[in-house]
């Protein structure tokens, strides 16, 4: 294993997993309902899941293994809990994925209405894929960038 990420990058990737798409998309409606009050939790909520990544970059800096959550849960707390975070992680990445693939499907539908919904969100798919089979310097990179997209667009 080869330990291309920088600090900067695991940073960003901790900033922009704390973000997500969720919350220029599902933000509107909440906002809404609930007034500007709901940015305060967002804030909060955004400041623990920065922690949490931050503690599992510090795990796979001082632990480095294959099997990201899982195995930390199954060596840390145990074999059951490795199990079940690892088949969670799984399902929830699945899960979000489609969600992610099928608001920048209606973002791009928003601003070019003649391109389809699905087509915008298949590119988006094949370009993910393809950056994250090339290395871990180019994933890394990739992610560092398009944080950094997301957490300019959040303060502007």
């Amino acid at each position: 294993m080869q330990r291309t990420l920088k600090n900067r990058h695991i940073q960003m990737i901790a900033l922009g997993s704390a973000i997500g798409t969720g919350l220029f998309f599902g933000s509107k409606d909440t906002i809404a309902l609930t007034g500007p009050s709901v940015l305060l939790s967002y804030t909060i909520c955004g400041v623990f899941m920065y922690f949490v990544v931050r503690a599992l970059a510090e795990m796979s800096v001082q632990n480095p293994v294959s099997g990201s959550f899982s195995a930390y849960a199954y060596e840390y707390w145990s074999p059951v809990a490795g199990f079940i975070t690892g088949w969670n992680y799984w399902f929830n990445y699945v899960i979000v994925s489609m969600a992610e693939l099928i608001a920048f499907g209606i973002y791009i539908n928003f601003w070019f209405p003649a391109v389809p919904e699905w087509l915008s969100a298949l590119v988006c798919a094949v370009l993910l894929t393809v950056v994250n089979l090339i290395n871990v310097k180019t994933f890394g990179e990739t992610e560092y960038w398009l944080s950094g997209v997301k957490v300019t667009a959040k303060w502007l």
